[in-house]
């Protein structure tokens, strides 16, 4: 089975983390994996992206053209790549950021992902971690304890808690949606 997904949004907001610990968490769990980004020339700010194909055999063609999942964290990136949507995949927004989305008939959640980051983390920059844990739980691709060992291996030393918060608060978001 092969899933694919695109994390969307502006630089900054640790999309291409966020896809690199998804990545590593499928490894972790005996999957194959590739992940590819792409940003604007804008440091933070500019449209970025980042993709990853998660397979339990090979993967012939490592560039994302429908997501069967795709997370867009800002209205620039609804706007650029919704419409890329798979028509059966699932389309996660930042409620805080994206009002209108062209869904392309793929099944739209609209989640308070940068709003429970700041109120269990104290700071927005956890939202990719609470994504992470949205789309594992919407999408069951990895499972919780690789996931949790990827992003523990990737965060900054002495964020470890935090992150784990976050990962938690976006598994019950997944859940309830």
């Amino acid at each position: 089975m092969k899933q694919t997904f695109r994390f969307s949004g502006t630089g900054g907001q640790g999309l291409i983390t966020a896809g690199i610990i998804l990545a590593e968490a499928a490894l972790l769990d005996g999957k194959l994996a590739v992940q590819s980004q792409s940003y604007g020339p804008e440091a933070r700010g500019g449209a970025s992206k980042a993709e990853v194909i998660i397979s339990d055999g090979p993967i012939h063609f490592s560039r994302v053209t429908r997501p069967q999942t795709l997370l867009v964290m800002s209205q620039e990136a609804a706007d650029k790549f919704a419409h890329d949507a798979a028509p059966d995949g699932l389309v996660i927004t930042d409620s805080l950021f994206v009002e209108r989305v062209e869904a392309n008939g793929a099944r739209r959640v609209d989640l308070p992902i940068t709003h429970t980051a700041t109120e269990v983390c104290g700071r927005p920059l956890f939202a990719n971690i609470v994504a992470l844990g949205a789309i594992a739980a919407l999408t069951q691709c990895i499972t919780p304890a690789s996931l949790e060992r990827a992003v523990l291996d990737r965060v900054p030393k002495g964020t470890e808690e935090a992150n784990k918060k976050a990962l938690q608060a976006g598994y019950l978001l997944g859940r309830r949606a």
